[in-house]
């Protein structure tokens, strides 16, 4: 049982550390997750500090949106390279989350097409940004949660947040590793090719180590 003084001292802040507290502690007892201080440390760069419960898809740069974060779905000519009618393409999605995510999730993750909403229904959620109808379900169906026909808790409602997150977790098969569990093999399970923020995940996992002794 990890105590409200030992979270804070892993980096989280003394509100969003009251608050989830006890969620996270059930989410580690209910999945026995082994490695408490690298999930908590994941958590804390996915959730900047469990203050944040869903994904960020509020953009002002285009180039930036096409080349960098969401290139796949702005490269129209599949040629690799961002050209300036791509640019401008993607200036309709500045600035409007709910059509970017429709976009940038369609027929992905068990999504419909741009049209059907699923992007932005099923968009990024919970403290590791659970993403797309069919992990939506599994997590519900494995947790006995409707969040097929209730997205938004996952979003906006702690243990849910955190439950996903452990869900997630046991899914993907981090919890085998034993020992073995690297930084870099839970950063990739979770944050894909990209490795965003590795560094900082470094800190956050030996600050939440120390914490946890």
């Amino acid at each position: 049982m990890i105590s409200l003084a030992q979270f804070i001292a892993c980096g989280v802040g003394p509100t969003a550390a009251r608050t989830f507290v006890d969620p996270v502690n059930k989410t580690l007892d209910h999945f026995k997750i082994s490695s408490p201080a690298m999930f908590i440390a994941q958590a804390i760069h996915e959730s900047t500090g469990f203050t944040k419960l869903e994904e960020n898809l509020f953009y002002t740069d285009p180039v930036r949106l096409a080349r960098d974060v969401f290139r796949g779905s702005f490269d129209l000519d599949h040629d690799h390279e961002l050209d300036p009618d791509e640019v401008e393409f993607a200036k309709l999605y500045i600035r409007n989350p709910v059509a970017l995510a429709n976009r940038v999730y369609a027929n992905r993750l068990g999504n419909g097409d741009e049209a059907s909403g699923d992007g932005w229904r099923y968009r990024g959620g919970g403290i590791f940004q659970l993403t797309g109808q069919a992990n939506y379900m599994a997590a519900g169906d494995a947790l006995g949660q409707d969040y097929k026909a209730h997205p938004e808790w996952i979003r906006e409602r702690p243990e849910d947040a955190a439950m996903t997150a452990g869900w997630f977790w046991m899914s993907t098969g981090l919890d085998q590793y034993g020992e073995s569990l690297t930084v870099e093999v839970v950063t990739r399970k979770i944050n894909g090719k990209a490795m965003l923020g590795l560094n900082e995940r470094r800190l956050a996992f030996h600050e939440a180590q120390r914490a946890l002794i």
